[in-house]
């Protein structure tokens, strides 16, 4: 595991954010079992089989040192409960590679708490702190007004509408791509 997410737990004033671990699997794949959290995404639920492969694939990105090309995804867990809530993840951005964008999901039952905006100033502030990042990338469906509020709350600017994108990266044409750089953030 990179030495630095070996040692990572982010803790903010509600959540505790940190690599995965096995026994995060099954309320991790329940989580991800509502057909709503996919609406504006490219992807939809699972099988137990078919996320068992999507999790160790996940625990074996921590492998993957910081100055190569990486992908991490962290669990999101209730302080006050220790539910898991969600997840949120820093990585290549696919089509703009070696740009890196951040990224979360936040369990149906948990929407409307701020916890989306929390977890992701969390990570963006160790993106740039720890990782050592100097911008990031998100991007949303322009219907997802929820994440552009996100975005704009943490000092993401529009940069561009995404087009022409072709293969496996067509289905974010339209989706609107902004980006942070570290000193916006630290402002």
């Amino acid at each position: 595991m990179e030495t630095a997410l070996s040692t990572m737990c982010l803790e903010t004033e509600r959540l505790i954010i940190r690599p995965y671990i096995e026994s995060d699997l099954k309320e991790s794949f329940e989580l991800m079992q509502n057909p709503e959290l996919f609406t504006y995404m490219h992807m939809g639920v699972l099988s137990f089989e078919e996320y068992t492969g999507v999790f160790e694939w996940l625990m074996n990105s921590y492998n993957t040192p910081f100055d190569r090309p990486f992908k991490y995804s962290f669990a999101i867990r209730s302080k006050a409960t220790g539910a898991f809530i969600g997840w949120c993840g820093v990585g290549v951005l696919d089509f703009s590679a070696p740009d890196k964008e951040l990224y979360y999901l936040i369990g149906r039952d948990y929407w409307g708490n701020g916890y989306a905006t929390e977890a992701a100033a969390a990570l963006t502030a160790y993106s740039f702190d720890v990782i050592g990042l100097d911008q990031l990338y998100a991007k949303a469906d322009p219907r997802n007004k929820a994440s552009i509020k996100v975005f704009e709350k943490l000092g993401f600017m529009f940069d561009r509408v995404l087009e022409g994108l072709t293969g496996d990266y067509e289905d974010c044409n339209g989706e609107l791509l902004h980006v942070l750089t570290k000193e916006r953030f630290s402002r």
